[in-house]
């Protein structure tokens, strides 16, 4: 099939290390009629031919189209690649997997306390109402003082690598992994972003994923890929249909020494490879991964989109900086990661089964003894512009980090053993802290108006002086603290027009609270459903805020 060559050709059977040559390198071989070896191939270029007649000496080397020769390699390896995308982590690391979603021994301590709680509640309501308000006032406050301390941390100057500037024949082969599912209407638009990139077109290795019952997406992609260095890998229908798992099946395609994922609607900074190659050059080989800065091109769409902006300025302009100089495990976001592909192959790539694959990863490279760095280039993405897709998208990362925290909580001791005590502090404060402000927000909030309008259940004039007084400055300084953090976030960018805007951050607190209870519920009754964000709706376009 993959050339009239080889249509009586009966294919070699593969070693056990031909998958991944024959994945990257676009090659198979054969046996003809007449007993000589060849290897057809869709990558013709100087390097890979090369590379074949090592590997195969004496072979005839012939030419064949690339949907073709996938079409072949998809017979030979699609099962294997299918499953490996949704088994192979929890294969290897059982324990950093989420398939399971809680193991038995967190199940027990999390019934226990629910006991405890019910039981005090029932027969000492004011030493309940006590006990809840001081602990859920005080994770509220750790949290909110971690984040000002990151903060604080994270705002001061930072070292800007300039791009690489060497010659383009030293440069390696990046390639670029972008999964697709029912977005059509963008793909024209990141074809063009992808085309601009400052790096030789020789150099890029650039995987369309898309979903092989996803037809109006796969035909865009496959009418679009003569355009550049493009590959469409068809994923094959299965579960859990999740981002993770489309990118597990591409993987084993990469054939470049860097490996970044970006999604549909990303606008990257043209230089940004370039000075990711030039970081990773210069840093320490702990190093796995840089996480380039994220926000958006619609910032200033509506209300919405401006709150947004202000949290992913605070989040990636301050925050994750912070973390990365108190060099403690950071959460990775879910585009732009720059990746040594050898690290990525060595933790077992992404976790199908957790929802934001992103923040695990970045966990499990600090539990394996690899670093994340933050790299001084900004990828401009498409915010959610209504209420309904915001909210669904922010219940999906909320759900994904109560299951990372699951995860990597299932032994502490060993997670401290790995990364420290600060490591795994800083899980609870930030990832942790992140989950459990959102739930309790509302919560104090209820406890704060009811103490006002019928007391508050103590036994004592003092004893309720002081609940009142945690209350409030568990409530009220809280939130202050982050109206504060949100209006110095876009500062860095020189957005001081969206500041005032981090007056209103309560009210976009409140809705992050109904994201947090929702995303809860789903993990209970849907944990590894992924909800759908839909791009292209912006009606800015493109246009950089």
């Amino acid at each position: 099939m993959v050339s009239k060559g080889l249509s009586a050709a009966s294919c070699v059977a593969p070693t056990s290390d031909a998958r991944e040559h024959r994945l990257t390198r676009l090659y198979l071989p054969a046996t003809g009629n007449d007993g000589r070896h060849v290897v057809a191939t869709a990558d013709t270029s100087a390097e890979n031919l090369s590379w074949l007649r090592a590997a195969y000496p004496g072979a005839r080397i012939v030419g064949a189209s690339k949907k073709e020769l996938l079409t072949e390699l998809d017979l030979q390896f699609g099962a294997s690649l299918a499953e490996d995308a949704v088994c192979a982590l929890a294969r290897a690391h059982p324990s950093l997997s989420a398939k399971t979603v809680i193991t038995r021994k967190q199940a027990c301590l999390i019934s226990l306390a629910a006991i405890i709680a019910v039981a005090v509640l029932a027969t000492r309501p004011p030493a309940a109402y006590g006990l809840f308000t001081g602990v859920l006032s005080a994770g509220f406050i750790a949290g909110t003082i971690f984040r000002t301390a990151l903060a604080w941390i994270g705002g001061t100057e930072r070292d800007v690598c300039p791009p690489l500037a060497d010659d383009d024949s030293s440069l390696p082969v990046y390639t670029i992994l972008v999964p697709l599912y029912r977005e059509a209407n963008v793909l024209p638009g990141l074809i063009e972003a992808l085309l601009l990139l400052d790096y030789p077109k020789d150099k890029l290795d650039i995987k369309l994923i898309v979903e092989a019952d996803d037809r109006e997406t796969v035909a865009v992609a496959e009418g679009l890929e003569h355009r550049g260095p493009f590959q469409v890998v068809r994923v094959p229908p299965g579960t859990p249909r999740t981002k993770p798992r489309a990118c597990n099946y591409a993987f084993p395609f990469a054939r470049g020494e860097f490996t970044v994922i970006y999604d549909a609607e990303d606008r990257p900074e043209r230089d940004q490879l370039r000075k990711a190659i030039a970081q990773f050059r210069r840093g320490q080989r702990s190093i796995a991964c840089l996480q380039a800065r994220l926000n958006f091109y619609n910032a200033n769409e509506n209300w919405l989109t401006r709150l947004f902006a202000l949290d992913y300025a605070l989040w990636f302009d301050v925050l994750m900086p912070g973390l990365e100089k108190l060099r403690v495990p950071m959460p990775l976001g879910g585009t732009s990661n720059h990746f040594r592909t050898s690290a990525l192959k060595t933790v077992g790539a992404w976790d199908p089964f957790n929802v934001t694959e992103d923040a695990d990863l970045g966990i499990r490279l600090a539990q394996m003894g690899m670093r994340v760095a933050m790299l001084d280039s900004t990828t401009f993405e498409e915010s959610p512009t209504t209420l309904g897709a915001w909210l669904k998208q922010r219940s999906r990362w909320l759900k994904g980090y109560m299951q990372t925290w699951l995860v990597h909580m299932r032994d502490p001791a060993a997670l401290r053993r790995r990364t420290g005590w600060r490591g795994l502090v800083s899980l609870q404060l930030f990832l942790g802290g992140s989950v459990i402000s959102a739930l309790v927000n509302p919560l104090l909030w209820l406890m704060f108006v009811s103490s006002g309008h019928f007391g508050v259940p103590a036994q004592s004039p003092l004893a309720e002086l002081s609940l009142t007084s945690i209350s409030a400055i568990g409530l009220v300084g809280g939130n202050a603290m982050l109206t504060w953090l949100a209006i110095i976030a876009p500062q860095r960018r020189g957005w001081n027009s969206l500041a005032p805007y981090g007056l209103t951050v309560t009210l976009y607190w409140g809705l992050i609270s109904l994201a947090a209870w929702r995303a809860l519920w789903q993990l209970i009754t849907r944990p590894f459903h992924w909800e759908k964000t839909a791009h292209g709706l912006s009606r800015l376009g493109q246009n950089r805020s």
